[in-house]
């Protein structure tokens, strides 16, 4: 007997920005998986179960919802913002992927919901007005060569950057270092949006230039953007600047390249 699984997108935090659609899949679930500050997010009903754990135990919390699945339960998976930017939906997928047959028969349903840079760059502007990009900084399931390497790659080929897992405890240093790569590939003017909780009651939006951006300016609940060269501020006297991409390119290495090219 095979039940159902939805995983659903909490959105960053702020109520408001749950979706009906998840609203819906919340109501008709009967068991709950996933970290604990997103399950404590959910008004759950007497009949409605939870099982949090930590952030880190995904697969396992994949694998543990699955078999509840295939045994008949209607289950819910929760994720933070988005449940496949990150989060929760790959894991599901992965244990699938990997694991028994009849996990494939589970009716799976992934739930969309607002992610962390979207609603970042709402409250800055229109940062990702052009083309951008999305990079976790966590090393815990990709070797820290790799994050380099994209960094590098972004940064050349002028993406805006929105950074997940920007640091922790066990990991400080990685921002600031990322930021030490970028400015040797992007202009010290570049915008830099850290914005921590948006959406929530303690929201702290900050914009600084790359030059002068810090790793100790972020922790675990900010999401980072940094711009390029094409990147603005709009100066307003009694409001912070609005930072945005234009939609246009206008070519701000088109001198750089054309003498490359020949």
């Amino acid at each position: 007997m095979s039940g159902s699984l939805s995983v659903v997108g909490l959105g960053p935090g702020n109520p408001q920005q749950l979706t009906p659609e998840a609203l819906d899949a919340v109501a008709q679930a009967e068991d709950f998986f996933g970290y604990f500050p997103y399950i404590d997010r959910l008004n759950l009903r007497p009949d409605q179960r939870r099982h949090a754990s930590d952030n880190r135990e995904e697969l396992d919390r994949a694998k543990a919802a699955l078999a509840m699945a295939a045994g008949g339960g209607k289950v819910c998976v929760v994720s933070g913002g988005d449940p496949g930017v990150f989060a929760m939906a790959a894991a599901i997928c992965e244990a699938i992927d990997d694991g028994p047959k009849e996990w494939r028969e589970i009716e799976l349903s992934v739930v969309p919901g607002v992610t962390a840079m979207l609603a970042v760059a709402a409250k800055a502007g229109a940062p990702l007005g052009h083309d951008f990009c999305a990079i976790s900084l966590s090393n815990n399931l990709k070797p820290w060569s790799i994050i380099e390497k994209r960094l590098i790659a972004a940064a050349e080929a002028g993406f805006v950057m929105a950074f997940y897992n920007p640091i922790s405890k066990a990991r400080p240093h990685q921002l600031g270092e990322a930021f030490d790569i970028l400015r040797r590939h992007l202009p010290g003017t570049v915008p830099v949006i850290f914005g921590r909780a948006a959406g929530r009651p303690d929201e702290a939006i900050r914009i600084v230039n790359l030059s002068e951006a810090e790793g100790g300016m972020a922790d675990m609940a900010t999401c980072v953007i940094v711009g390029t060269e094409e990147t603005r501020l709009i100066e307003r006297p009694s409001e912070r600047p609005l930072v945005y991409s234009p939609r246009t390119w206008r070519g701000a290495n088109a001198s750089a390249v054309g003498k490359e090219a020949k």
